[in-house]
């Protein structure tokens, strides 16, 4: 798995809302960049939500939010849809990203694991963990704490 320091790796793939997202087109801006097992499973829902009922705080502070399984593009657009999730949900059907930053479980599913990269790509702390609520919890402690870190 990556670690604090590391560039975050680029990406390209293909969003819930049909859209081609790249990880380059937030260079500049801190990110909240988290990766979870399942979409529409009771974890990642809880997870989901609570990234949505502080996601105009993190827009305010000019920090991005996204999120990304190796659901398929159909299954991402009705979760976004059902948790009425408003930042980009990445699908990789190829598991490629999730290989890329080392978060693959042996099920061939996303680890539970959340990246805060900063400003300049790099990673700035790693969360790793199966329950959602701390990783929402961090990400709101540092918004606190460190307004655009």
């Amino acid at each position: 798995m990556l670690a604090v320091g590391d560039s975050a790796p680029e990406f390209t793939g293909a969003a819930a809302d049909g859209s081609t997202f790249s990880l380059s087109s937030l260079k500049g801006r801190p990110v909240v960049l988290y990766f979870y097992p399942k979409a529409n499973t009771p974890g990642c829902t809880a997870e989901a939500r609570g990234f949505t009922e502080h996601y105009a705080e993190f827009s305010q502070a000019g920090i991005a939010v996204v999120g990304v399984s190796v659901d398929t593009v159909e299954t991402q657009a009705s979760f976004r849809e059902k948790c009425g999730i408003p930042y980009p949900l990445i699908a990789d059907r190829d598991r490629a990203i999730a290989r890329r930053y080392g978060v693959l479980g042996l099920l061939g599913i996303a680890k539970r694991v959340t990246f805060f990269l900063g400003p300049d790509g790099r990673i700035v702390e790693v969360l790793e963990g199966i329950l959602p609520g701390p990783h929402v919890r961090r990400a709101v402690e540092r918004l606190a704490t460190k307004p655009g870190a």
